[in-house]
């Protein structure tokens, strides 16, 4: 495959995630159909629509590339170019009328994130970068904190469904609660990636969790200076850890992620 321009694919996943937040948005006090409830999440047509229709924008300009997303995939995803999509990261929060959800949409090259854009259609901020570009946010470049201190931190993490999970993660909650200046459960991983990114957050841990919660996300970590940690899990998941540079190993999170 021919090389991809970068400016011209992040050029589309703006537009994308733009038309997709845009439909979040004007549906958020609507009914919602449930396509399926899980103790601990909800499947929304809404899902399946937008995902849909950022794929359909996307082909448009880049039919070759295929697409890894939430609501399923498209042709070879293990092809040298690959969209990774969420197009509703925080679900639960959108279904319920929390305004907490955003669209994440990343471009990578051989598994490698390129093109980062998160989008929150409830304050109309959104985030772009593509690789040795910096992080924007709203055109403005953005900056990890500069926090080298649990106690003058806020730190987020989230909870996979599994008991084993919960079991894992809530004495590393407890522990951390009890040094850090606030504990953040907020319910959108790519919201918290670029909270990191954008310096509201100063760390974000989770033991589990998807690539299309972090495709974008790492990405826009990392080229705003914070460090994004990750090892596998099984199932082709996850355990991650993003901070400002200056935290992860102070936070003890070492066991967590094993």
């Amino acid at each position: 495959m021919k090389t991809v321009s970068l400016k011209t694919a992040l050029a589309i996943a703006i537009k994308a995630a733009r038309a997709a937040g845009k439909v979040m948005h004007d549906n958020w006090h609507k009914p919602k159909r449930v396509n399926s409830a899980e103790a601990h999440d909800v499947k929304l047509e809404l899902d399946v629509q937008c995902q849909a229709l950022i794929e359909k924008i996307l082909a448009a300009a880049f039919p070759q590339i295929p697409v890894l997303g939430e609501e399923g995939s498209t042709g070879d995803v293990n092809a040298e170019y690959r969209w990774v999509i969420d197009p509703i990261d925080g679900t639960v929060n959108y279904f319920l009328g929390m305004p907490h959800a955003c669209v994440s949409i990343a471009l990578q090259h051989r598994a490698q994130s390129v093109v980062g854009v998160i989008y929150d259609p409830f304050t109309d901020e959104i985030w772009t970068t593509t690789t040795g570009q910096p992080t924007r946010l709203n055109g403005k470049i953005v900056r990890v904190s500069n926090r080298s201190k649990i106690e003058d931190s806020v730190i987020a993490m989230g909870f996979s469904k599994s008991a084993d999970n919960l079991k894992k993660s809530l004495p590393h909650l407890i522990r951390i609660s009890k040094r850090a200046k606030k504990v953040r459960i907020m319910g959108s991983a790519a919201l918290e990636l670029v909270y990191v990114a954008s310096g509201r957050l100063d760390a974000y841990i989770e033991r589990t969790i998807n690539l299309w919660d972090v495709a974008a996300g790492s990405l826009l970590v990392e080229n705003a200076g914070g460090e994004f940690y990750t090892l596998p899990a099984p199932n082709g998941k996850l355990r991650m850890c993003a901070d400002n540079g200056k935290l992860r190993k102070k936070l003890q999170v070492g066991s967590l992620l094993k």
